[in-house]
């Protein structure tokens, strides 16, 4: 096939940004589909617009680590899973709360989770060592706040706090193994 025929098509998207996108794009769908059977499902616009930007910018964040990452699997799959991680807290913790409802001023502190995790990433320039040490801290992070929160009389969900913690490590570890694996990373 010629230069100019792929041209005309326009870009091709590999396999896995495809899969990446259409699966966003399918879990937007999601609830509007389940609108249609059931009134348990009652999202605004405006819950349509939180969720897509949440989508946007993990998608957009595994766009950025694939650059990065230079070939280094590892890398990506430690960057991949600390990036789910984050949406999944962020999600969680609109909808429904980690301390009491989401509502709960406890609930606000998780943005400083995530905060501390693109602090320290910018600090560490994306290196896979200071990731994985700046992973380690979000970890620790997340069980303080329980610890915290618990101290402070509110009902917490431990298995859920221990979930995200252990999900911060491994993904701490995959940046630890990445950085030892001698391939290539951010330059």
């Amino acid at each position: 096939m010629s230069t100019d025929a792929q041209h005309s098509r326009g870009p091709r998207l590999p396999g896995w940004r495809l899969l990446m996108w259409g699966g966003a794009a399918t879990l937007l769908l999601l609830p509007l589909i389940a609108m249609q059977f059931t009134g348990e499902v009652d999202w605004t616009p405006f819950d349509f617009a939180v969720f897509g930007t949440l989508l946007a910018l993990a998608c957009g964040a595994c766009e950025v680590a694939v650059r990065i990452s230079r070939g280094n699997r590892l890398y990506r799959a430690a960057a991949f899973l600390a990036i789910a991680t984050g949406f999944l807290l962020v999600w969680v913790n609109l909808a429904v709360g980690f301390v009491g409802s989401e509502t709960n001023p406890y609930n606000l502190w998780y943005a400083g989770i995530l905060a501390l995790g693109m602090t320290g990433a910018l600090i560490a320039r994306f290196r896979p060592r200071g990731m994985a040490a700046t992973l380690t801290a979000t970890a620790f992070a997340q069980a303080v706040i329980g610890l915290i929160a618990q101290s402070g009389g509110m009902a917490h969900p431990w298995p859920a706090t221990l979930l995200f913690a252990g999900l911060w490590l491994v993904s701490a570890m995959l940046f630890h193994a990445a950085g030892r694996s001698g391939a290539p990373t951010v330059p």
